[in-house]
């Protein structure tokens, strides 16, 4: 019965660790998603606006999810990517100097948590107990010193959850033309397009308030009012520039 009750503990953490490790990922989710609908959305709008049937707004549809999914990831690897290379670039230089400067370093460490308040006896077992240890040391003079945290997510990962959520949130703006390219459909497509993409906007804006840590209605009123702000602008001028090319015509 003990073990029983100790394997279902472990599956509980285990669960539980899976979960966290993956919910760090979660505002790349968000982003990539909101950006994916924007701009799917914003496509749609402006085809509909300029008149285009619904092949061709599957197809520009399409085109922009794709590639337009796949630069936003790439910019978020590359980006989480240097982040990390200039950490390790700088934490080197530290520990370089650890090793030829100490006695300049460890003033350093004085300096700082002298500035924090510490004196005396204790400033001074402070800086014994950080200098130590080197890692410590080190760690200490990236965060106090340079003012840098290190990034403990996967610029991989970073980039292909971001590629996940574009195209996954970005399709929904799509799906309605889609299926009546397969299967027509009855009545006002943007009008069904537009419905189903506010029902994407409010799943992603009230994720979003979990990594903004803001109000539930905040995080979807302003979701909900970028995609709309996008869309118009967008449908008129694919409308503007529908009118400007059959007058010139």
């Amino acid at each position: 019965m003990q073990n029983n009750h100790s394997h279902h503990e472990d599956s509980l953490h285990g669960s539980k660790g899976f979960f966290q490790k993956y919910e760090a990922y979660l505002g790349e989710f968000v982003y990539g998603g909101i950006d994916g609908c924007v701009t799917t959305f914003a496509v749609v709008a402006g085809a509909v606006g300029a008149g285009l049937d619904s092949a061709i707004i599957i197809v520009l549809g399409f085109a922009n999810l794709l590639a337009d999914g796949f630069a936003m990831s790439v910019g978020a690897y590359l980006s989480s990517k240097s982040e990390k290379d200039n950490y390790e670039k700088h934490k080197q230089v530290e520990y370089w100097e650890v090793d030829n400067l100490p006695e300049v370093e460890t003033e350093e460490i004085r300096d700082i948590y002298r500035a924090k308040g510490f004196e005396g006896e204790l400033l001074e077992q402070v800086v014994d107990v950080i200098t130590s240890d080197k890692d410590r040391w080190v760690d200490v003079m990236m965060k106090e010193e340079l003012q840098m945290m290190e990034e403990t997510k996967s610029p991989f990962y970073m980039g292909l959850v971001t590629y996940i959520s574009f195209l996954l949130i970005g399709l929904i703006p799509l799906m309605t033309y889609v299926w009546d390219y397969i299967n027509p459909i009855e009545g006002n497509l943007f009008l069904i397009a537009s419905i189903l993409t506010a029902i994407g906007f409010i799943i992603v804006g009230f994720l979003k308030t979990y990594v903004t840590e803001t109000s539930l209605w905040k995080g979807i009123l302003e979701t909900l009012a970028l995609g709309a702000i996008a869309a118009l602008v967008s449908y008129f001028v694919g409308d503007l520039l529908e009118h400007i090319v059959m007058n010139s015509g």
